[in-house]
Protein backbone atom coordinates (compact mmCIF):
# COMPACT_ATOMS: atom_id res chain seq x y z
CA UNK A 1 0.00 0.00 0.00
CA UNK A 2 2.78 2.14 0.50
CA UNK A 3 3.79 1.44 -2.79
CA UNK A 4 0.45 3.41 -4.12
CA UNK A 5 0.08 6.28 -1.42
CA UNK A 6 3.69 7.39 -2.46
CA UNK A 7 2.85 7.31 -6.29
CA UNK A 8 -0.40 9.29 -5.48
CA UNK A 9 1.85 11.57 -3.70
CA UNK A 10 4.20 11.55 -6.54
CA UNK A 11 1.20 12.62 -8.39
CA UNK A 12 0.49 15.45 -6.38
CA UNK A 13 3.73 16.80 -6.38
CA UNK A 14 4.00 17.03 -10.18
CA UNK A 15 0.79 18.85 -10.04
CA UNK A 16 2.30 21.44 -7.86
CA UNK A 17 5.62 21.26 -10.38
CA UNK A 18 3.40 21.79 -13.19
CA UNK A 19 2.19 25.30 -12.59
CA UNK A 20 5.51 26.66 -11.58
CA UNK A 21 7.32 24.22 -14.96
CA UNK A 22 4.53 24.90 -17.34
CA UNK A 23 5.68 23.62 -20.58
CA UNK A 24 8.93 21.53 -19.94
CA UNK A 25 7.56 18.17 -21.33
CA UNK A 26 6.02 19.37 -24.31
CA UNK A 27 9.51 21.66 -25.56
CA UNK A 28 11.04 17.90 -24.90
CA UNK A 29 9.48 16.54 -27.59
CA UNK A 30 9.53 19.54 -30.55
CA UNK A 31 12.57 18.28 -32.65
CA UNK A 32 11.30 14.53 -33.27
CA UNK A 33 9.23 14.88 -36.63
CA UNK A 34 7.58 11.51 -35.84
CA UNK A 35 5.91 12.85 -32.71
CA UNK A 36 5.00 15.98 -34.34
CA UNK A 37 0.52 16.79 -33.67
CA UNK A 38 0.30 13.20 -31.76
CA UNK A 39 1.50 14.06 -28.57
CA UNK A 40 0.38 17.51 -28.55
CA UNK A 41 -0.46 17.90 -25.04
CA UNK A 42 -0.68 14.14 -23.92
CA UNK A 43 2.64 14.21 -22.04
CA UNK A 44 2.02 17.68 -19.97
CA UNK A 45 3.07 17.64 -16.45
CA UNK A 46 -1.17 17.90 -15.69
CA UNK A 47 -1.62 14.88 -17.67
CA UNK A 48 1.07 13.11 -16.37
CA UNK A 49 0.22 14.20 -13.05
CA UNK A 50 -3.76 12.89 -13.22
CA UNK A 51 -2.33 9.44 -14.41
CA UNK A 52 0.20 9.07 -11.70
CA UNK A 53 -2.15 10.10 -8.67
CA UNK A 54 -4.84 8.23 -9.91
CA UNK A 55 -3.05 5.00 -10.34
CA UNK A 56 -1.73 5.79 -6.97
CA UNK A 57 -4.65 6.74 -5.12
CA UNK A 58 -7.09 4.26 -6.84
CA UNK A 59 -4.77 1.37 -6.10
CA UNK A 60 -4.37 2.16 -2.44
CA UNK A 61 -7.77 2.20 -2.08
CA UNK A 62 -8.69 -1.09 -3.72
CA UNK A 63 -5.82 -2.94 -1.93
CA UNK A 64 -7.28 -1.55 1.37
CA UNK A 65 -10.70 -1.89 1.15
CA UNK A 66 -10.48 -5.27 -1.20
CA UNK A 67 -8.50 -8.62 -1.33
CA UNK A 68 -7.66 -8.25 -4.50
CA UNK A 69 -3.66 -7.76 -4.02
CA UNK A 70 -0.96 -5.84 -5.57
CA UNK A 71 -2.14 -6.84 -9.40
CA UNK A 72 -5.69 -5.67 -9.23
CA UNK A 73 -5.29 -2.58 -7.64
CA UNK A 74 -2.92 -2.00 -10.59
CA UNK A 75 -5.14 -3.32 -13.00
CA UNK A 76 -7.99 -1.24 -11.61
CA UNK A 77 -5.72 1.62 -10.99
CA UNK A 78 -3.74 1.86 -14.54
CA UNK A 79 -7.20 2.50 -16.29
CA UNK A 80 -8.62 5.20 -13.94
CA UNK A 81 -5.57 6.75 -14.23
CA UNK A 82 -5.87 6.72 -18.20
CA UNK A 83 -9.79 8.11 -17.46
CA UNK A 84 -8.25 10.85 -15.56
CA UNK A 85 -5.23 11.91 -17.52
CA UNK A 86 -7.47 11.84 -20.84
CA UNK A 87 -10.37 14.02 -18.65
CA UNK A 88 -6.91 16.05 -17.36
CA UNK A 89 -5.91 16.54 -20.93
CA UNK A 90 -9.46 17.43 -22.77
CA UNK A 91 -10.29 20.12 -19.85
CA UNK A 92 -6.74 22.08 -19.98
CA UNK A 93 -7.20 21.61 -24.11
CA UNK A 94 -10.82 23.90 -23.14
CA UNK A 95 -9.21 25.93 -21.34
CA UNK A 96 -6.66 26.67 -23.48
CA UNK A 97 -8.15 26.90 -26.96
CA UNK A 98 -11.81 28.07 -25.08
CA UNK A 99 -10.98 32.13 -26.20
CA UNK A 100 -8.34 34.42 -27.80
CA UNK A 101 -7.28 36.32 -25.18
CA UNK A 102 -7.35 39.56 -27.18
CA UNK A 103 -7.16 42.60 -25.68
CA UNK A 104 -10.41 45.06 -27.28
CA UNK A 105 -9.15 47.79 -29.23
CA UNK A 106 -10.73 51.22 -30.37
CA UNK A 107 -11.98 50.00 -33.36
CA UNK A 108 -14.16 47.57 -31.44
CA UNK A 109 -15.94 50.53 -30.25
CA UNK A 110 -17.38 50.85 -33.86
CA UNK A 111 -20.78 50.96 -34.24
CA UNK A 112 -21.69 50.33 -30.78
CA UNK A 113 -24.23 52.90 -29.05
CA UNK A 114 -23.82 54.92 -26.18
CA UNK A 115 -24.93 57.71 -24.21
CA UNK A 116 -24.19 61.74 -24.20
CA UNK A 117 -22.46 62.61 -20.44
CA UNK A 118 -21.38 66.10 -21.52
CA UNK A 119 -22.89 67.86 -23.79
CA UNK A 120 -20.88 67.50 -27.65
CA UNK A 121 -21.14 70.97 -29.32
CA UNK A 122 -20.73 71.48 -33.24
CA UNK A 123 -17.46 70.40 -34.42
CA UNK A 124 -16.17 70.03 -30.66
CA UNK A 125 -15.53 67.55 -28.19
CA UNK A 126 -17.76 66.59 -25.38
CA UNK A 127 -17.86 62.87 -23.28
CA UNK A 128 -20.27 59.82 -24.33
CA UNK A 129 -20.24 56.99 -22.07
CA UNK A 130 -19.98 53.10 -24.43
CA UNK A 131 -19.58 50.39 -23.17
CA UNK A 132 -16.31 47.93 -24.13
CA UNK A 133 -15.86 44.48 -22.97
CA UNK A 134 -18.58 44.61 -20.74
CA UNK A 135 -17.46 47.93 -19.15
CA UNK A 136 -18.69 50.85 -18.75
CA UNK A 137 -15.73 53.38 -20.56
CA UNK A 138 -15.99 57.06 -20.13
CA UNK A 139 -14.37 58.96 -23.37
CA UNK A 140 -13.86 62.07 -25.07
CA UNK A 141 -16.26 62.66 -28.35
CA UNK A 142 -16.35 64.43 -31.12
CA UNK A 143 -19.64 65.08 -33.74
CA UNK A 144 -20.23 66.94 -36.51
CA UNK A 145 -23.49 68.56 -35.11
CA UNK A 146 -24.17 69.51 -31.44
CA UNK A 147 -25.66 66.76 -28.93
CA UNK A 148 -27.31 67.61 -25.58
CA UNK A 149 -26.68 65.73 -23.05
CA UNK A 150 -28.36 62.37 -22.21
CA UNK A 151 -28.93 61.83 -25.96
CA UNK A 152 -27.96 58.19 -27.57
CA UNK A 153 -25.23 58.29 -29.67
CA UNK A 154 -23.63 55.79 -32.26
CA UNK A 155 -20.15 55.43 -32.39
CA UNK A 156 -18.65 56.02 -36.10
CA UNK A 157 -15.13 55.77 -35.42
CA UNK A 158 -12.29 55.88 -33.50
CA UNK A 159 -10.31 58.90 -33.18
CA UNK A 160 -7.41 57.69 -30.52
CA UNK A 161 -7.17 55.61 -27.35
CA UNK A 162 -9.61 57.66 -25.64
CA UNK A 163 -11.69 59.32 -28.11
CA UNK A 164 -14.10 58.71 -31.05
CA UNK A 165 -16.62 60.04 -33.64
CA UNK A 166 -20.07 59.93 -32.89
CA UNK A 167 -23.36 60.84 -34.53
CA UNK A 168 -26.61 61.06 -32.93
CA UNK A 169 -29.46 58.02 -33.04
CA UNK A 170 -32.64 59.24 -34.92
CA UNK A 171 -36.00 58.25 -33.35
Amino acid sequence: MAWFLGLGIAGVVLLALSLVLDGVLEGLFDGVAVLDGIVDGLLSLPVIAGFVSMLGFSGAIILETTGLGAVGATVIGVPAGVLTGWFTYRLSRALMDGSSGAAPRDDDLVGTSGSVVTAIPAGGYGEVLVHRAGQPVKLSAKSPVAVARGAEVWVEQALSQSAVSVRPVER
